[in-house]
C-alpha cells in the first residue's frame, strides 16, 4: 500500500513527498483509518476540468477532485489536484502557496475518511478539519 505522487501537464510541486506521506497517515489514523493506495495527480486546470467533465459532468474548474475506493477502514483513491487553482485561492485568500496545496492535499484524504462538504454546515466542519490535520504537518 502506498502514496504516489504523479504530475500531469504541470511541474511536480515541491512537496517533500516522504514527510506529506507520513502525515497523510498520521492524519488518516485520527479517523482510525489506515491508508491503501492513493495517487495524488498534480495537474492544469484544463486536465481539471476535462476530468471533471468526463467523470463527474460538471462544467467548472475547481481545486480538487477525489476519486474514492476506500473499502472499511483502508482508505484508497484518486485525488486530482489543480495547481493552477491551488495557486489562485493562495492569492485570493492572502495564505501561502505551499500552505494551500497541503491544505488541499489534505482535503482529498479528508474526503476519503468520510468527511463531506457539499451539505448544510458541512464546509465550514471541513475547514476545522482541514485546520486540525495542517496542525499535525
Amino acid at each position: 500500500m502506498a502514496v504516489n505522487y504523479f504530475a500531469e501537464d504541470v511541474k511536480m510541486p515541491a512537496i517533500k513527498k516522504r514527510e506529506t506521506t507520513d502525515w497523510i497517515r498520521r492524519v488518516a489514523s485520527e479517523y482510525g483509518k489506515k491508508c491503501g493506495d492513493i495517487a495524488y495527480i498534480f495537474c492544469s486546470d484544463e486536465k481539471i476540468l476535462e476530468v471533471n467533465k468526463a467523470y463527474l459532468q460538471h462544467d467548472y474548474y475547481t481545486d480538487v477532485i477525489t476519486f474514492d475506493y476506500t473499502e472499511g477502514d483502508k482508505i484508497s483513491g484518486d485525488i486530482f489536484i489543480s495547481v493552477d487553482t491551488v495557486r489562485s485561492n493562495a492569492e485570493q485568500f492572502g495564505t501561502d502557496y505551499d500552505e494551500e496545496l497541503h491544505r488541499i492535499i489534505i482535503h482529498g484524504v479528508l474526503h476519503l475518511c468520510g468527511i463531506n462538504d457539499k451539505g448544510p454546515g458541512e464546509r465550514e466542519m471541513m475547514t476545522r478539519h482541514e485546520n486540525e490535520a495542517l496542525k499535525l504537518r
